[in-house]
């Protein structure tokens, strides 16, 4: 049996109507080519023509038309928050490490290392159980990458 297959993505605001649902992970929402299970059983698989980044609320459109909602999945992330979120906005990303930057807080994947580093330089940290949507990479790719051009 032949699964479904998505080669087109449509991204949030700009579909309606899903007729199921996919919740990955930040890793797992950047993809190229994969077979993903739906929130009712349903598999299909994914087969972009490039590896893309995606963001909760865009959909995978189906070769018969029928679209699958992406959500994001509750992740274990550290909460940042302190006098100083700018600065320690910098410094998370100095570090290349993908930030969700809210108007209070700060959210990242935990990580014992830059946990300690936060901690050195005044940040008060909580570990949190959310759905992760950190901001995309400059010049509109969607994620950060090494310098590794």
């Amino acid at each position: 049996m032949t699964l479904p297959s998505s080669r087109h993505i449509r991204r949030a605001g700009h579909w309606s109507d899903a007729r199921d649902v996919v919740t990955l992970s930040y890793d797992d929402r950047f993809l190229r080519r994969k077979v993903l299970s739906t929130q009712d059983g349903s598999r299909f698989l994914v087969d972009l023509a490039h590896t893309t980044s995606l963001d909760h609320g865009d959909a995978f459109e189906l070769d018969d038309g029928s679209l699958i909602e992406v959500n994001a999945a509750t992740e274990p992330l550290l909460e940042v928050t302190g006098d100083d979120l700018v600065r320690l906005a910098w410094h998370i990303g100095n570090r290349h490490t993908p930030c969700q930057i809210e108007a209070g807080r700060l959210l990242i994947k935990r990580d014992h290392v830059i946990r300690d580093m936060l901690g050195k330089i005044g940040a008060t940290l909580r570990e949190v159980e959310e759905p992760f949507t950190p901001e995309g990479g400059a010049y509109g790719h969607g994620r950060t990458h090494s310098h590794d051009h």
